[in-house]
Formats: structure tokens, C-alpha cells, sequence
């Protein structure tokens, strides 16, 4: 068995103990270390050979008190709800240190989108995004690239979420094409950050 901690549990040690630094309560240190809301979700995909392949993927919205949670979407062979509860964390410790008015949430799906084709990823995403749907949206969670995720798939989340509530909208999610709305600088924004 091993010793070593998970992503999540590192979170809560560094809430737990800035909070016991600070003379924070401990029930408002056990709130700040649990995430608001966790969707799992399981769907099908029709790979190119015909077959269906049934993926995992996470949204986790750590903390609203600023805004509408913000945080990437990571697709990854190792993606876990664990590693997701302690990134949507730490992007609410991150939003909240620069003055941001937004909460932290993160995204991901479990698979190897190195061996996927165009064809694959396009439908994966779309299924993916229609089903986090119901907990997503410009003014509750807004989506952006992270891990193997990148503007093309932010424009398929967004053109699947505007096609679901038959209108554009480009603040589903940031990251996007600049022909959608996006931002100049966007690709190269978190290497230089």
C-alpha cells in the first residue's frame, strides 16, 4: 500500500492548514476544501470503425462565492475525479489570489486522444458537452482548454451547447477560435502565465 497522498488530498492539507494559520473555523475549512458540485458522466461514442466506446468524463465546480466557476478541460488516458476535484481547487485558490470574479471548476475526459481521430474527438466532445450541459453555461461554469483540449474543441463545445438552446453563444466557453470571439495571445497565454 502506499504512503504517497492524491492531487485532492494535497488540496485539503494546504486548505487545513492556511486555514488553521488564518484562525479560520474548521466548519468553514471543511467547506473550503469540498467541492460545490461533482458530475460524473458515462456515454457512447461511435468510434470510425463503427464500434461504440463508452468514456468517463468529470465536471467539478469547486466554488461559486466569487462568480460563475471557470477552469479548463483536460483529455488524458490518467484523467481521475480526484486529480479534477484538486485542479477546480486550486483554480478557485487562483482566480480568487488576482482578483478574479470567478470560482474554479475543472473538466476532463478519460482517454488517449493521440490514438483518436478528428472524427472521434469531434463526437466525443459534443457528447461530452451535452452532457455536462445541465451545469455549464456564461453565467454558472465557463469551460476552457487545458491538457490535450485546444481551440477546436472549445469551438465544438460551443457550437454544441448554442445549437442545444438555439442561439449563439460565444461565453459558453473562452479559449475558442478568434473567428468565434476568441482572444488574440489565447494559445500562448498559460506557457507565458
Amino acid at each position: 500500500m502506499s504512503d504517497q497522498k492524491g492531487p485532492y488530498q494535497v488540496a485539503v492539507g494546504q486548505v487545513q492548514r492556511v486555514g488553521e494559520m488564518l484562525g479560520l473555523d474548521q466548519g468553514m475549512i471543511d467547506l473550503m476544501s469540498r467541492p460545490k458540485r461533482e458530475l460524473t458522466v458515462n456515454f457512447p461514442v461511435t468510434m470510425d470503425d463503427g464500434t461504440i466506446k463508452v468514456f468517463t468524463g468529470f465536471r467539478v465546480q469547486h466554488n461559486f462565492a466569487r462568480g460563475p466557476c471557470k477552469g479548463g478541460i483536460r483529455y488524458h488516458p490518467e484523467v481521475t475525479l480526484d486529480e479534477v476535484r484538486a485542479l477546480a481547487m486550486w483554480m478557485t485558490w487562483k482566480c480568487a489570489t488576482v482578483g478574479l470574479p470567478y470560482g474554479g471548476a475543472k473538466g476532463g475526459v478519460i482517454c488517449d486522444p493521440k490514438r483518436m481521430s478528428a472524427g472521434e474527438l469531434e463526437r466525443m466532445t459534443r457528447r461530452y458537452a451535452a452532457e455536462i450541459m445541465p451545469i455549464i453555461g456564461p453565467h454558472i461554469d465557463i469551460p476552457a482548454p487545458d491538457l490535450y483540449t485546444n481551440a477546436q474543441v472549445m469551438a465544438w463545445i460551443m457550437d454544441t451547447y448554442s445549437m442545444n438552446v438555439g442561439y449563439s453563444v460565444p461565453g459558453i466557453v473562452t479559449g475558442k477560435p478568434i473567428p468565434l470571439g476568441g482572444s488574440k495571445g489565447r494559445e500562448e497565454a498559460t506557457s507565458r502565465g
